[in-house]
């Protein structure tokens, strides 16, 4: 029997079984669409995420930034000044006495580095630092100068440095983000200090959370998908679907945000979800692997102060940075803070280094011991500085007129300091190095010339150093 399906005005018959024949067709071509728009945004993704050459041969293939949020003084912890010490208590030419440091100074290492006692295990690494004494910037706002430092700019929306460093480099792992940013906060401006503003969505940074508490990697446990019994369901445990299933969801989600692209042209916020998910889907598989550090040994939990008191947040962070290294990440933030010490110094100074000093010592001696530190550059360093005077000698205020980054690794010169402040440490006057230098310098030792790195955004060739910025190529090994 045939029955009569209706279409239009016409009339046309059809048996059941060429209807169904046509379907199960249908149902064919709906699959291979699906599986042709993964691959197609596999290689979208691809394209935009895939290794690239830098302009030069570089010194450095990857980053990790040790940002430490506040603001931390450079005349407590990296810039010995004797006249301070001799002038305490005198009258500054800024209406508050002048304010020495609490803390004893010492040279390490052959090179004879100054650094204070605050910072005892990563004076034994004195000879792989390149001191930068004379860093300034534009603002003494915390806001501002958070934002300059990783942006460039204080004013607007600009990437970030590490999504400039995705963008010139790409990454070497497509399962994990290529830039990772651990603990960032959320005040100085937030997510924008690891967001791509302008630049494609797949450059952002992926904010991860790192407890130092019994809950230290629930988060992370919650990415693991559930086991499936033999129908192909989830058991009443783990509500988490299948990776088929889950597979399956996502190419129906990429199809119809991929309709609404096509009529909604380079839609960063549309792009940007098409990239996260399928991240986070390739992401389920790696990130618990990588952020697993019970395979690593005792000893080494223990030269990174993990689950130990007061190392073990900062700790974590350390060792997940250098796991993540070797899996191919391409920059790396960690948080901490805040350094910003208007009164209580001794005691909040104290505990911030305590907290770090350890863990930062132990990074860098096993890059080094895993030949790994000869081509990763670690930075560390706040927004700005401390003031030289106090009011009561238990406090120091905000002071971008001359502080004290570091770099290790990646190309620069160990051992080595580079820059002076006055003789009372609160103005740059050698070696003068503004954010803009920074960057320039940074980007210089991945292998870029940072007036070429640019991207065409409002009708212009934009750039992470502005329209200024020069290479320090005294610190280059």
């Amino acid at each position: 029997m045939k029955r009569k399906l209706f279409c239009s005005n016409q009339i046309s018959a059809v048996s059941r079984r060429d209807a169904l024949k046509s379907l199960s067709a249908g149902f064919g071509f709906l699959a291979f669409a699906g599986l042709a728009s993964a691959q197609a945004a596999e290689e979208r993704n691809g394209s935009l995420l895939a290794p690239r050459a830098p302009h030069f041969e570089p010194r450095a293939k990857r980053v990790i930034f040790l940002c430490m949020r506040g603001g931390p003084s450079h005349v407590d912890t990296f810039d010995y000044k004797p006249r301070l010490q001799q002038d305490h208590g005198k009258p500054s030419h800024y209406g508050t006495p002048w304010c020495a440091s609490h803390w004893k100074f010492q040279q390490h290492g052959k090179s004879g580095l100054w650094m204070s006692e605050l910072f005892p295990h990563l004076a034994k690494q004195a000879d792989e630092l390149c001191l930068l004494r004379g860093m300034h910037c534009d603002q003494p706002a915390h806001a501002q100068a958070y934002l300059q430092m990783h942006t460039g700019h204080f004013q607007f929306v600009r990437p970030s440095m590490g999504a400039w460093t995705l963008y010139g480099l790409g990454t070497e792992n497509q399962n994990l983000p290529g830039f990772i940013s651990i603990n960032p906060t959320s005040a100085n401006g937030g997510s924008k200090n690891y967001g791509s503003a302008f630049l494609p969505a797949a450059y952002q940074g992926t904010k991860f959370t790192v407890a130092d508490s019994s809950a230290r990697n629930r988060r992370i446990d919650q990415l693991r998908r559930g086991e499936v019994n033999p129908y192909g369901i989830n058991n009443a445990v783990n509500k988490q679907l299948s990776k088929p299933l889950q597979r399956a969801q996502l190419d129906l989600i990429a199809s119809l945000n991929r309709d609404k692209l096509s009529r909604d042209k380079h839609n960063p916020i549309i792009e940007g979800a098409i990239e996260n998910f399928e991240l986070g889907f390739r992401m389920q598989e790696a990130v618990p692997e990588v952020m697993d550090v019970s395979k690593e040994t005792k000893e080494t939990l223990a030269l990174y102060g993990v689950n130990e008191d007061p190392t073990d947040g900062f700790g974590r962070q350390c060792l997940l940075a250098r796991r993540f290294v070797e899996a191919g990440v391409r920059f790396i933030e960690l948080g901490h803070g805040t350094w910003d010490q208007h009164s209580n110094l001794q005691t909040a100074l104290s505990d911030n280094c305590a907290e770090t000093d350890k863990p930062i010592a132990c990074l860098i001696a096993d890059l080094k011991r895993r030949d790994l530190l000869k081509d990763t550059l670690i930075i560390w360093g706040g927004e700005f500085g401390r003031t030289p005077y106090s009011p009561d000698g238990n406090g120091r205020d905000h002071n971008h007129k001359g502080y004290t980054t570091w770099l290790a690794g990646g190309g620069v010169k160990g051992g080595f300091a580079y820059g002076a402040t006055d003789d009372h440490g609160y103005e740059a006057v050698e070696g003068k190095m503004h954010i803009h230098d920074w960057h320039a310098t940074i980007l210089h030792l991945l292998g870029f010339d940072h007036e070429r790195l640019t991207y065409r955004y409002g009708g212009r060739e934009m750039r992470l150093t502005e329209v200024a910025g020069s290479v320090a190529k005294a610190i280059i090994a």
